[in-house]
């Protein structure tokens, strides 16, 4: 073998290398399973005042993400946005990170969310909770620079679903 087939083979590495990273990043965040920090605590309400979801990471790889965001619609219109913030989760463990909740209508959303949280837990239907809809984006950069993001769009019930579950994988 020549100087130039291993200085060949040792570049490809080198540039294939963060690209199989990034990918196996991407693909990590797609599984990541989550709940709120307190099984079977959640509520709207509290998502409002701020509080912690524990992220389950599935893959035997680590798997971080620059921001995720569950953004709150009711009726098509925005009312809030929960963000978590960088996270660097350790293969097949979970990990518990506080988030923020943001609105510029605070008052009214937290009425929107109490009256949810009611009919959610089979209270009288005040609200129609059709037109509640969650849409979760994580945000991964490829290499670092290039963005990613991997949305998906449930309803508020199934979100509501997800966040109370008392089992993660990583249990």
């Amino acid at each position: 073998m020549n100087k130039h087939s291993i200085i060949t083979g040792i570049a490809i590495i080198v540039i294939v290398i963060p690209f199989l990273v990034s990918g196996l990043n991407i693909l990590g965040t797609q599984t990541l399973e989550y709940r709120w920090g307190g099984p079977g605590q959640f509520s709207f309400f509290a998502m409002s005042n701020h509080g912690d979801i524990e992220f389950c990471n599935t893959m035997p790889f680590w798997t971080s993400f620059q921001k995720y965001e569950v953004a709150l619609f009711y009726d098509s219109k925005h009312i809030g946005s929960f963000v978590v913030n960088p996270l660097i989760i350790n293969p097949l463990s979970s990990q518990v990170q506080s988030g923020i909740f943001t609105s510029e209508e605070i008052a009214a959303t937290q009425h929107v969310f109490m009256t949810l949280d009611f009919e959610f837990d089979g209270g009288d239907i005040r609200l129609d909770p059709n037109k509640f809809i969650t849409v979760i984006q994580i945000d991964t950069p490829i290499i670092g620079m290039i963005p990613y993001s991997t949305t998906t769009q449930i309803s508020g019930f199934d979100f509501d679903k997800i966040m109370n579950s008392d089992n993660l994988s990583c249990d």
